[in-house]
């Protein structure tokens, strides 16, 4: 008997190590940061407080979607909470979505003059999301 209460204690002092390992620090760190930054972003495509987020988009998508631009940078929007809140419950697989997502608008970005430095902060942001993705594995359990 005494054996099995060394054993759940020895069990329980290890979960409660694992909690406060760099690496779960990190894995915690990367994913608040991946549910609040598309969530918020996001919602600014409808408010532009931030910024006029349409100025992100290259003439030629523009014009290859009819001009509706700011209609397409709405449905971004939406995209980018839904991947915010994915991440939020189920970084496993969203923060897959997200290092892709952010793949996506470094190439829109290398399409418009002057916004390299962007692309390359958003390609930065697309490796830490991987990695997000990769510590899921080990802590979204």
């Amino acid at each position: 008997m005494a054996q099995a209460f060394t054993s759940a204690s020895i069990s329980s002092v290890n979960n409660d190590a694992r909690v406060s390992t760099p690496s779960r620090q990190a894995f915690q760190i990367l994913r608040l940061g991946f549910t609040v930054a598309p969530i918020v972003a996001g919602l600014d495509k409808f408010f532009h407080l931030l910024v006029n987020w349409d100025q992100y988009l290259p003439a030629v998508v523009n014009n290859a979607i009819g001009g509706h631009g700011h209609q397409f940078m709405l449905v971004v929007g939406v995209i980018e909470i839904v991947a915010g809140l994915g991440v939020a419950f189920k970084p496993r697989l969203f923060a897959y979505v997200v290092s892709a997502w952010l793949l996506l608008i470094v190439v829109n970005l290398l399409m418009i003059p002057g916004y390299f430095d962007v692309a390359l902060r958003d390609f930065g942001l697309s490796l830490a999301a991987l990695a997000l993705a990769r510590l899921s594995q080990e802590f979204d359990r």
